[in-house]
């Protein structure tokens, strides 16, 4: 099996990098998160975020559009929050990247 790695272009020669971080669950952590990306214009890609085995820690998964320096710009900073626990960079770890559709077929009644 093949390993994909995080770094996938797209047009306009940027990249995507993949990035887990672990936080505390508690209230306002993602605004915060989110408040930093937009303070220093990081476009998020996507974004998913679910409780882990321990109620109290969440795991964020962040896709960023942008060049090598902005993937560490954003590492650093995020290792700054006083909520972050752990960040991981996926650059030079294999992952498998999956999307999901839902469609709604109206022909079917």
């Amino acid at each position: 099996m093949n390993n994909i790695k995080a770094k996938i272009s797209y047009n306009g020669g940027a990249m995507r990098h993949a990035v887990s971080v672990l936080v505390e669950n508690k209230s306002g952590v993602l605004t915060r998160i989110s408040a930093l990306f937009a303070a220093r214009g990081f476009n998020i890609a996507s974004l998913s975020v679910s409780e882990t085995e321990d109620a109290a820690i969440s795991r964020m998964t962040i896709v960023i559009k942008g060049n090598e320096s902005i993937l560490e710009q954003v590492t650093k900073q995020l290792n700054k929050l006083v909520d972050v626990i752990k960040v991981t960079d996926f650059k030079d770890i294999g992952y498998i990247e999956r999307e999901l559709a839902l469609n709604k077929d109206n022909r079917c009644k």
